[in-house]
């Protein structure tokens, strides 16, 4: 592991950490920013539907989730920095496509292009962090670098709902700031990270230096029954989290009554609760490292009660303190152990495939989620339905997981 010092006094891996968490801000301050504007972008574009607007958000993670498994692979015959900047300079092109849209085809386009671009960030950065960071830092260095992502979706909610909704300024604002955001990762990206090094070994007869070949992928290890089910439940933890990052600000503003900022920030309160779940969770699992599983199953399970309690809520009040505890036990606060599980489980010559398989099985609900409650709330004329669809799903991934781990550790 590469812990050496730089000239400024701080270690490799601790400026690792900053520059991922600050990736994750910038990708989730576009993330989260239309969908409370959606009224407001179909005043440029025309008026949609719910399974049109939805389709945004979905073409988004189409191209996302289709670049997973290739970048996971050219991250680990490129190396990360080789792909890892182009990705974010077509992501930054994508951004400056939307706020020239003038119409919803071409935010599809633009918005696949931008799933592509950001699609080669998590294969480069869990493979970066890995071979990084201590492994007795890993989970709660995990869970840093995994707030990025509930700090930029809160700024991404409440930004639009403040610049927008409150202050009335045109929707291409927050793409505006998306683009200055991408733009200074690029320049950390380009200083931070560190030239790839090629393992060498020397022929003892010549004395020479030659290239270590890599490891071949084990395909039987990487489908493995134990790794399908952790891939499978990383689906059913994601299915319910980006059907809330979707439309939960609609659901909130069309069934629950809340208006203009009040949407923004009740809907950040997940990404918010969500930074302290997931450091407390993650430095527990990080003593207690034989108890992962134990960990995962409890707060998957109190995730889906919170997914359902969501929509049970007699009052707001009670409604609130749900999606707080949505956000401390959900996604966010299980993904640094579920990381940890993949890390250890993966051939160490192999991290990015593995994480881009994993994050592509992930990642595949982020397509169907959000058309799919679109769907279901143009034909019910409610959104209820999505979210015991991704309560149910949770419940039998968690399950499932749990079973085969304690089957094999039986075994």
């Amino acid at each position: 592991m590469n812990i050496e010092k730089q000239q400024s006094g701080m270690e490799y891996w601790k400026k690792v950490i900053i520059m991922l968490c600050l990736g994750w801000v910038t990708i989730w301050i576009y993330r989260s920013a239309l969908t409370p504007i959606f009224p407001e972008i179909q005043e440029t574009i025309g008026k949609y539907t719910n399974t049109q607007m939805g389709l945004i958000s979905s073409c988004y993670f189409f191209g996302y989730t289709g670049m997973q498994i290739p970048a996971g692979i050219l991250v680990d015959k490129l190396g990360k920095k080789k792909v890892l900047i182009p990705g974010f300079i077509l992501f930054g092109l994508a951004a400056v496509m939307i706020s020239m849209s003038q119409s919803i085809s071409t935010i599809y386009i633009a918005s696949v292009f931008a799933g592509i671009g950001c699609g080669s960030y998590y294969g480069s950065a869990y493979s970066l962090s890995s071979e990084s960071i201590p492994e007795e830092k890993r989970g709660l260095s995990t869970a840093i670098i995994n707030s990025g992502s509930a700090v930029g979706m809160g700024l991404g909610l409440i930004g639009s709902s403040l610049i927008v909704k409150q202050m009335g300024m045109p929707w291409q604002t927050m793409m505006y700031i998306c683009i200055v955001a991408i733009i200074a990762m690029l320049v950390i990206f380009i200083v931070v990270i560190k030239p790839e090094e090629k393992t060498v070994k020397v022929v003892k007869e010549t004395e020479q230096e030659v290239p270590v070949e890599k490891t071949k992928m084990d395909v039987k290890k990487l489908f493995s029954l134990k790794m399908i089910t952790a891939y499978l439940l990383y689906f059913g933890t994601c299915y319910g989290y980006y059907m809330v990052v979707t439309w939960l600000p609609s659901f909130l503003q069309e069934e629950r009554g809340f208006q203009g900022l009040a949407i923004g920030f009740s809907s950040a309160l997940v990404a918010f609760s969500a930074i302290p779940g997931a450091l407390f969770f993650s430095r527990l699992s990080d003593k207690h490292r034989n108890k992962k599983i134990t960990f995962i199953f409890g707060l998957e399970i109190a995730a889906a009660l919170m997914l359902l309690l969501t929509v049970l809520a007699p009052s707001s009040g009670i409604l609130l303190v749900a999606l707080i505890l949505y956000g401390l036990l959900g996604k966010l606060a299980v993904e640094p152990i579920i990381i940890s599980y993949i890390a250890d489980s993966a051939s160490k010559e192999n991290y990015g495939t593995t994480f881009g398989v994993f994050n592509f099985f992930g990642m595949s609900s982020s397509v169907i989620a959000p058309a799919l409650t679109g769907f279901i709330s143009d034909n019910t004329g409610s959104k209820i339905m999505g979210f015991y669809i991704s309560a149910i799903i949770l419940v039998i991934t968690t399950i499932s997981f749990v079973m085969v781990n304690k089957n094999k550790k039986n075994a």
